[in-house]
Parts: structure tokens; C-alpha cells; sequence
């Protein structure tokens, strides 16, 4: 999966198309992103040990990797490559403008 936790990414598909968010995190057994601030559920919480007052709270739903896109700084939303460095590291970057990511 290219896209890791701590990328800024933007939604492609569904009802939350084109807004922007933080992967917060990513589960690649799924192949899915849960985006801050994106595909938000109401889920029902009942009182518990942990969480003293039950109540409906706000929780953000996981997205699938491919309805997302990574935002480069320079160029918007792109596709993810990848190259090696002087170190033969591998290293992603943006496909259209060819910078780090």
C-alpha cells in the first residue's frame, strides 16, 4: 500500500468527495485509510468503565485506498512513484511533478 499514515490525501469518490484530510490510520490487510474529518458515522456509545457518559458520538469510518489520492505541495493531488536515492533508498514521488513526497 503506498499511502501510510501521516499523508495528506484527498477523497475522490463517494459522499465526502474532494475534501482533504490527515491518514490517520492506514490497514493494509483491508487496503483502507481512515481520513480525519472524512466518511463520519453516529455510532450509538453505551456508558462503560472507560467512557463514563454513553451517549451518540462522531466516528470516522475507514475509506478505501483507492477513492483517495495523495496531495502533493507543489502539483494538487496525484499518483504515488517510486525511485531510489544516492543512498539506494527507496523513495516516493509525485508523479506529475517528480519531487519527494
Amino acid at each position: 500500500m503506498r499511502i501510510k499514515k501521516g499523508d495528506r490525501v484527498q477523497v475522490l469518490q463517494g459522499k465526502d468527495k474532494g475534501r482533504v484530510g490527515e491518514v490517520m490510520r492506514a490497514i493494509p490487510t483491508e487496503s483502507k485509510v481512515i481520513v480525519e474529518g472524512v466518511n463520519i458515522a453516529k455510532r450509538h456509545q453505551k456508558a462503560t468503565r472507560r467512557t463514563m457518559q454513553g451517549g451518540i458520538i462522531d466516528k470516522d469510518m475507514p475509506v478505501h485506498v483507492s477513492s483517495v489520492a495523495i496531495v502533493c505541495s507543489q502539483c494538487g493531488p496525484t499518483r504515488i512513484g517510486f525511485r531510489l536515492d544516492d543512498q539506494e533508498r527507496k523513495i516516493r514521488v509525485c508523479k506529475k511533478c517528480g519531487g519527494v513526497l
